[in-house]
């Protein structure tokens, strides 16, 4: 990681900051850093400027709590939109096989699977079938 040397200009005074962060990322951080302090200058008339730094690193660490807490809620909605595509994925394969078994079994009664419209034509072929074979077993015992 290559670390970066900028020049900021921060309410009249100069500070050299070395981070990782592009020269363009820097600019809007320090025009940010100015036209807050200026506001809070502006709101309140008098303040030192080490007080008004202060009250903008508040207002900057309760902006970050706040998109904190937003990234956490965002990361649980992602986790449990993962984990409801992994279920609806693994009910596709299950109405796939149901499918691919339905259309074997009536290729095998030599019957047409054009007769499959979907998933509920499958099942009904296949419960028929099973039904069938416990009929069949039952009547060989």
């Amino acid at each position: 990681m290559t670390q970066n040397r900028y020049k900021a200009t921060v309410d009249g005074q100069d500070y050299t900051i070395i981070g990782q962060e592009s020269k363009q990322h820097m600019d809007m951080v320090t025009a940010l850093v100015n036209e807050q302090l200026n506001e809070i200058k502006q709101l309140s008339p008098g303040i030192s400027t080490e007080k008004a730094a202060i009250l903008l690193a508040i207002n900057a660490m309760s902006d970050q709590l706040v998109k904190q807490e937003e990234n956490l809620k965002l990361q649980k909605r992602y986790t449990a939109k993962e984990q409801e595509a992994a279920h609806n994925l693994e009910r596709i394969k299950k109405i796939e096989a149901v499918e691919a078994e339905a259309k074997e079994i009536l290729r095998q009664q030599g019957k047409d699977e054009t007769g499959i419209r979907n998933h509920v034509d499958a099942q009904d072929v296949v419960n028929k079938n099973r039904q069938r074979e416990i009929q069949k077993r039952a009547a060989d015992k």
